[in-house]
């Protein structure tokens, strides 16, 4: 089989759609992109020239934007962008100061989660619906409900009905990940739990997401949101370096 025009093997080029995730400087004016995709998983690739004031895509492969993309995959670890289309840019998260903490808090979390070149279209719809959430509506337990489906989707499945050291039924008012759920007086360790907050855990790992998200912010959003991103941070064995910009 002949050559592109450009000099591509056509039997290396593919085509996708992806989220952009982060990108970072690749000399004067080249940049490396990091994007999660639709059936390739997670991609890096250089995008050529786009540091350039003339660049004909470079707008649309900043973080969050969701494009329709053409890469070349060659010998190396990082493939090349040649063609970009814009689907969605976002425009409410990248206005919105509040937004973006989030959103970026969400890129950071699947950069980290995302294997290389494992395609997960689960995790792909997962922070494409969030980021549309966000972006329509930017409900409080936006950011914490992505994380605990996150972890689920990594196959944390937590005990929330009884004490997950002895059984019991409760009052149940602690959360460890050790143990794997929520514990009762007796057998208190990690971190407390409201009541609250173990409802609003309850209605998003049952199936509920929708109607956890219609929750008004207040205490109980902010404590799930905090175990939240303990719980996935214990899991990475890492800090999420976004997380603390939810608190600024």
């Amino acid at each position: 089989m002949g050559q592109s025009r450009d000099g591509a093997d056509p039997v290396s080029l593919y085509s996708d759609h992806g989220i952009v995730l982060r990108t970072y400087k690749l000399g004067e004016a080249d940049r490396i992109v990091v994007l999660l995709t639709r059936d390739h998983g997670k991609v890096r690739a250089v995008a050529k020239g786009v540091r350039k004031t003339r660049s004909k895509f470079g707008s649309r492969l900043e973080p969050c934007s969701h494009i329709a993309v053409q890469l070349y995959s060659g010998r190396g670890e990082l493939d090349i962008v040649t063609q970009v289309e814009s689907i969605d840019h976002f425009r409410p998260i990248r206005e919105d100061l509040d937004r973006l903490r989030r959103a970026v808090t969400l890129l950071e979390a699947v950069d980290q989660v995302a294997q290389d070149r494992e395609p997960s279209p689960r995790l792909y719809q997962m922070l494409l619906g969030a980021l549309r959430t966000l972006a329509a509506q930017n409900p409080p337990l936006v950011v914490a409900g992505f994380f605990w489906k996150l972890l689920a989707l990594e196959g944390f499945a937590p005990v929330l009905d009884q004490c997950a050291s002895c059984g019991s039924s409760g009052p149940l008012v602690a959360f460890d990940l050790d143990h794997g759920g929520v514990l009762c007086a007796s057998c208190r360790r990690g971190g407390p739990i409201s009541a609250d907050a173990l409802d609003l855990l309850r209605l998003i790992l049952g199936g509920k997401l929708g109607q956890a998200l219609e929750e008004p912010e207040g205490l109980a959003a902010t404590e799930l949101e905090g175990i939240a991103t303990r719980a996935l941070e214990a899991t990475l064995e890492r800090r999420l370096r976004s997380a603390g910009l939810l608190d600024a």
